[in-house]
């Protein structure tokens, strides 16, 4: 192995190994349909069946629901997806694997039937759930041995994260809007399987890394100082009563994750009683709620006073990050909509030139760099992975043919439409351009606690949405549509993309320092779980924009998610002191 890893290293590209640039286009082109597939469900789901694009006229709240469940399954597969490769396929393999079956779910959608609407999301869930923990595990395992490159390794692999999320709902939802809903389904699913034949090509370049794991179990965990406790710690294994505790939560999670949509949609209610004045819905919810906290606690008392502390430390931020991506999550759901018909889009003159020239640079800008990164990689390894380079520069000249298509399409137009999608890119883009600033921030001597960092994301995520309610004020109750000026989206966008960048990348960063090693694998879970109910959470609450709507106000919808996450945020300050000493000196 260590062998394979100094070979990678050999040909390096921007000071890291080719492979990791491999990884990187392997990912970029998995969002560039996930995130260019998810950016239209909302809008073909709800858009009128009566109009130039028709779509599926649904409610909103039975979209979100559908959607939320979706989103929620996506960050429990990778708990399953993980352990198969670990036992079974390998890193490599359960990559591929997962690409094949995320293409085949972008195949179906672009059907549009609801049977092969449901097939195309099941198998998009299940092939996340292979890809997306196991691409990132190869990552580590390269730079085995070399962790102070491991940063700067990962700061890579996010561009390519964000840059495929930017183009995917760029492109895909362009086609979507001014084509064909089936055309953009179809353009997420062409990019996915391009993505996975470069990888599959290319695979041989990693040598044995990320291979079918051997017999022989060896341990990954780094120790620090601060953990040296942590190791000392006597085995903790799951009892039968634990793995009963396990079972029955997951059952009663996952069968309020499918009726919610079931009976909402279809009006199939699977959990159709009442106990007392509770419906079936609240009783399993609230059943596994109360099971999962048991085996919790239950697990967690059998360790030392320190190790007690600093779990309790992060289930804490878990619930914090409950709270941020039931608001977050809203950027995919009620923003879109609100993008669609509450916000003025149709520009001319003046106003739709400079737009176009802001798109212009938007969309060449960062294709162009990438570009070179691309042929940086071309010159290192054409000798070596000639057919997966073939696959990736047929990949590029298609985007480039879009991208040329697209810009001239838009400037022999005298006026404009920006599309509902266009915005969702702009997260994307904020991210890029502000990553590098947050990261000087945490590396100064001015760099926040870690309760400090949620407690600054919550209330920047806040304002974006008081920025909404505050723009939404004219708006009469009960509105189905309005012309809201873009650029409370476009602020809004910009204070959540902050807040993520306080909150997002601290909380899997303080899990592995916080929690003993032999527990990282089930604190992961434990991890993935709180932000699979917080999509679920975003889904149900985006769900009642046409209730609050009716009953109150748009503006009262948005000050629901300004007021909720600030008061959370400053709970978060408040509990500085007391989080800190839960952490016991760990930084």
């Amino acid at each position: 192995m260590n062998t394979d890893i100094e070979n990678l290293f050999k040909d390096k590209v921007l000071g890291h190994p080719t492979g990791l640039f491999i990884l990187f286009f392997t990912e970029m082109w998995e969002r560039f349909s996930f995130y260019g597939m998810r950016i239209l469900l909302v809008l073909f789901l709800t858009a009128p069946m009566v109009s130039d694009n028709p779509g599926w006229d649904w409610a909103r709240e039975n979209a979100m629901a559908l959607i939320g469940t979706y989103a929620s399954l996506l960050y429990l597969t990778p708990i399953v997806g993980g352990l198969v490769a670990d036992k079974y396929t390998g890193y490599k393999w359960a990559v591929v694997i997962g690409c094949i079956i995320m293409t085949l779910g972008h195949a179906a959608m672009t059907f549009e039937t609801e049977a092969s609407l449901y097939i195309g999301l099941g198998l998009l869930v299940i092939g996340t759930g292979f890809f997306k923990p196991n691409i990132t595990s190869i990552i580590s395992t390269m730079y085995k041995g070399k962790e102070s490159k491991k940063d700067g390794a990962y700061t890579i692999f996010y561009m390519g994260v964000n840059a495929g999320a930017f183009f995917g709902m760029m492109l895909c939802g362009y086609l979507a809007e001014n084509i064909g809903w089936s055309y953009g389904f179809g353009l997420a699913g062409i990019f996915m399987f391009l993505g996975m034949l470069q990888f599959l090509l290319a695979k041989n370049l990693f040598g044995s890394i990320g291979e079918m794991p051997s017999k022989k179990k060896t341990e990954n965990a780094i120790v620090t100082k601060n953990e040296e406790e942590l190791n000392l710690e006597k085995p903790n294994p799951f009892t039968t009563i634990d793995k009963m505790l396990v079972i029955i939560s997951t059952l009663c999670g996952v069968t309020y994750l499918f009726n919610d949509p079931l009976s909402k949609i279809h009006n199939i209610n699977l959990l159709n009683f009442n106990l007392g004045s509770y419906d079936g819905s609240t009783v399993v919810i609230l059943t596994g709620v109360v099971l999962f906290l048991t085996l919790i606690i239950s697990r967690t008392l059998r360790y030392s006073k320190i190790v007690r502390d600093r779990i309790a430390a992060v289930a804490i931020f878990g619930l914090f990050t409950v709270f941020f991506f039931a608001a977050f999550e809203q950027s995919l759901g009620s923003m879109t909509i609100f993008a669609r018909d509450y916000t003025a889009r149709d520009l001319s003159g003046t106003s739709a030139l400079i737009f176009k020239i802001i798109d212009l640079i938007f969309t060449v800008g960062p294709l162009a760099i990438i570009t070179w990164v691309l042929m940086l990689l071309f010159k290192k390894t054409y000798t070596k992975i000639p057919a997966s380079n073939i696959i990736l520069a047929i990949a590029f000249i298609g985007l480039w043919g879009i991208v040329i298509w697209k810009i001239n399409r838009e400037f022999s137009k005298e006026t404009t439409e920006v599309g509902a999608s266009w915005f969702g890119i702009l997260n994307s883009f904020f991210i890029i351009t502000l990553a590098p600033l947050f990261s000087k921030w945490w590396e100064s001597k001015y760099n926040p606690s870690a309760a400090m960092k949620y407690g600054l994301g919550l209330c920047l995520l806040a304002l974006g949405f008081g920025i909404l309610a505050y723009g939404t004020l004219g708006i009469p109750q009960g509105a189905k549509t309005a012309s809201a000026s873009m650029f409370f989206l476009i602020a809004a966008y910009l204070f959540h993309t902050m807040g993520e960048l306080c909150l997002s990348p601290v909380g899997l960063s303080y899990l592995s320092k916080l929690v003993p090693p032999r527990m990282i694998g089930f604190m992961f879970g434990i991890w993935y779980l709180a932000i699979a109910i917080g999509q679920k959470t975003a889904g149900s609450m985006g769900g009642m924009i046409d209730k609050i709507t009716e009953q109150y106000s748009l503006s009262s919808f948005f000050l629901i998610f300004t007021i909720v996450p600030f008061a959370v945020g400053i709970i978060a300050i408040l509990l500085n002191p007391v989080i800190k000493k839960l952490m016991h000196g760990v930084r």
